[in-house]
């Protein structure tokens, strides 16, 4: 369940409450809109966090990416090749001992993480190359 759907789910109880009331539909109707109030500003305040979190990550991803250290540049690759390997040798019994579940858990967290961001890393590049472009309408418009 997504944070958004349980948000929802939280609100939907209150809503169904109010039908219930025995008041005018006029009431009912300003009392359901002021819930719906609520949860929209809480459902835009987990989007705002979202945002920055994401932002926070990009920042990360692009720090490394740019960096001058080669190793910082080349780490995340490096991991995932390692990690490559490790699977395939494990696949064909290869190991002197096939790897533990926490290492595959590992892997999967370490799998995620490098293709979120590298997806971010893809992301963050396209809006920096496209956001020159807006600066300038921006001042266009504004002149």
């Amino acid at each position: 369940m997504n944070v958004f759907s349980f948000i929802s789910n939280i609100f939907e109880p209150a809503v169904k409450l109010i039908d219930e009331i025995h008041t005018s539909d006029e009431e009912k109707l300003k009392l359901q809109a002021q819930i719906k109030a609520v949860e929209n500003e809480l459902l835009a305040k987990v989007i705002d966090y979202e945002t920055k979190l994401l932002q926070g990550k990009t920042a990360i991803i692009t720090a490394e990416a740019t960096g001058q250290s080669w190793i910082q540049r080349n780490w995340r690759p490096i991991t995932m090749l390692t990690f490559l390997a490790l699977v395939v040798l494990n696949s064909f019994g290869l190991l002197v001992t096939p790897l533990a579940e926490e290492a595959w858990t590992l892997l999967q967290i370490g799998l995620g993480g490098y293709v979120a961001g590298r997806s971010a890393e893809k992301m963050t590049q396209q809006y920096l190359k496209a956001r020159p472009a807006d600066d300038k309408n921006n001042d266009m418009a504004k002149g």
